[in-house]
């Protein structure tokens, strides 16, 4: 990434399972400001595809999604 993106909040779902990161992610997106970023880290294999799903959803912009050591980062930007 090149430019450097402002995160507002980071939650951390490590150990969580399905649908516990995904409820906890849409708490934070409706917390923030449109155009603002919420970091989820997150253990759990199926939050890959529930991110996908709660994106195809709500509309909202995954800017990042990586996985590294056993532990999936996602950015989320709010959209509206």
């Amino acid at each position: 990434m090149a430019e450097t993106m402002k995160i507002q909040q980071t939650l951390d779902c490590k150990g969580l399972l399905c649908p516990l990161p995904i409820i906890k992610l849409s708490k934070a997106i409706k917390g923030i400001q449109v155009g603002e970023i919420v970091e989820m880290l997150a253990t759990d294999p199926g939050s890959v595809p529930d991110v996908k799903a709660f994106q195809a959803q709500t509309g909202h912009e995954i800017l990042a999604s990586e996985q590294q050591s056993g532990v999936y980062r996602f950015l989320v930007k709010r959209t509206k």
